[in-house]
């Protein structure tokens, strides 16, 4: 057994039961302990142009990939069957790569905006800061993947899909996970690393209020502090 197939066989076959494992846990544990705070900790009322710019895009962006990824994963034959026609084939790989570019774009506005708005950057935390970064590779190197290696929707049915369908029926098969390019296997573990780390982070909202904001009217947000003459009254 070599080296390169004892790393593939840690990172594919293992590291994702871990992720999994660990996101169960800690989002159960979190739930029982803290299930009234289960909340993004949105800073909107901090800052709110900025704040549309980026979060919108990166929701609506990231919901159209996610949903791709998904639908390929139910019916992989159907998705190669729709990709015979070339025509067919091109408004799929465009419109998903347009939904990825998107996604960077919103993450790259929410970050820079964490970092340059000084009332969002006080409530900024370093796990804030991970899993934004984590999110970037992940979107970076999903939209790296599909210039570099086009016709993605095709090899991912084909490849992809029968090695994360092993890993549900508890036979992780990663033959050939093991063969793709280094690119993609970033993409796959950063996903798969990312699941890990949701349920210490604000990402953990998403398990109890999926997305209700994308379509809610706007919020007004009220601070009610007393006067400083009626906290020495007392």
């Amino acid at each position: 057994m070599s080296n390169a197939f004892t790393l593939d066989t840690f990172l594919f076959a293992v590291a994702p039961y871990l992720a999994i494992g660990i996101f169960l846990l800690a989002s159960i544990r979190g739930y029982r302990n803290r299930r009234f705070v289960f909340s993004s900790l949105s800073s909107q009322f901090l800052e709110n142009r900025q704040h549309f710019w980026g979060l919108v895009p990166l929701h609506y962006g990231i919901i159209v990939v996610l949903l791709g990824h998904l639908v390929a994963f139910l019916i992989p034959r159907e998705i190669i069957a729709w990709n015979s026609r070339p025509l067919r084939l091109y408004v799929l790989e465009v419109s998903a790569l347009a939904f990825g570019i998107l996604t960077v774009i919103g993450l790259t506005a929410a970050m820079m905006r964490r970092a340059n708005v000084s009332t969002v950057r006080a409530v900024t935390t370093g796990r804030d800061r991970i899993i934004l970064g984590m999110l970037l590779v992940q979107a970076v190197s999903g939209v790296g993947t599909a210039i570099l290696y086009p016709w993605g929707s095709t090899w991912y049915a084909a490849t992809a899909v029968p090695y994360l369908r092993s890993l549900l029926l508890l036979a992780p098969d990663v033959r050939a996970v093991a063969l793709m390019p280094w690119l993609v296997k970033l993409h796959i573990l950063t996903a798969f690393a990312i699941i890990g780390y949701a349920p210490f982070t604000r990402l953990v909202h998403v398990l109890v209020a999926p997305m209700p904001y994308l379509w809610r009217k706007p919020q007004m947000v009220r601070w009610y502090r007393r006067p400083e003459g009626a906290l020495r009254a007392q």
